[in-house]
């Protein structure tokens, strides 16, 4: 299912949230600018890693920026701009950065150990950017989420949109990557499509355990509660 935009407005300016997602185009861009021939050492590659753990430690947060192609950056940015932004929102300029950073950690160290003999690299910022949809889930489970339409017969009831709780766009991300990963345990390598769904996986564990401490002290936002499986609000 997929999100178009979230109901939930916030208090403050998200510029930890836009700087990180100018950072990923800013990234990409120069990546899409070195010649084709020539592959720097940016990403994250298991094996290289655990046969040099502090040469290629930095491998961490470089592959936290660098994305495959124009569709790999497009989808993980556009869940970044519309759920990131609560979530600075309730922790806070300083501590968003840090848990952005951590999310991306606990999901690189995930997909390393259920991939430890795999020479593939891997890149993308969509461990972080599950921790923050799991956090998201903690924090504004009944925040209603405006989706596409995926079932052509209901656009003529309900349109091109309609409106979900967070809980169920959440719960759908989770539970599509954690099938995708028990279905990849069968084969050699453990990852499906090309995809890291165990690093997706771990990052969102890694949001559910995060928020609540490092939300802590800080006063809640109000938000509107999901009232029901509906079409938008004309304006």
């Amino acid at each position: 299912m997929v999100p178009l935009r979230d109901i939930n407005p916030v208090r403050s300016t998200p510029i930890v949230n836009y700087l990180l997602i100018l950072a990923n185009i800013g990234a990409f861009l120069y990546m899409q600018s070195l010649p084709p021939w020539y592959e720097p050492g940016y990403a994250l590659v298991p094996t290289r890693l655990f046969a040099d753990p502090l040469g290629e430690a930095f491998t961490i947060f470089t592959s936290m920026f660098m994305h495959a192609n124009l569709a790999h950056i497009a989808g993980n940015l556009w869940f970044l701009w519309i759920f990131g932004d609560n979530v600075e929102d309730a922790m806070g300029h300083g501590r968003y950065l840090f848990f952005y950073l951590f999310g991306g950690v606990a999901a690189a160290a995930v997909q390393m150990v259920m991939t430890m003999g795999s020479p593939v690299p891997m890149v993308g910022a969509s461990g972080a950017i599950a921790a923050v949809v799991g956090a998201y889930l903690v924090l504004y489970p009944r925040a209603p989420i405006l989706v596409l339409n995926p079932i052509p017969l209901l656009w003529l009831f309900w349109g091109l949109s309609f409106v979900v709780p967070a809980w169920f766009v959440a719960g759908e991300f989770f539970v599509v990557n954690a099938l995708m990963g028990f279905q990849s345990l069968q084969s050699a390598e453990a990852a499906s499509g090309g995809v890291a769904v165990f690093a997706h996986v771990g990052g969102f564990i890694a949001g559910l355990v995060a928020v609540s401490p490092l939300t802590h002290g800080r006063e809640k936002s109000r938000h509107q509660a999901w009232n029901g499986w509906r079409p938008p609000a004309r304006r």
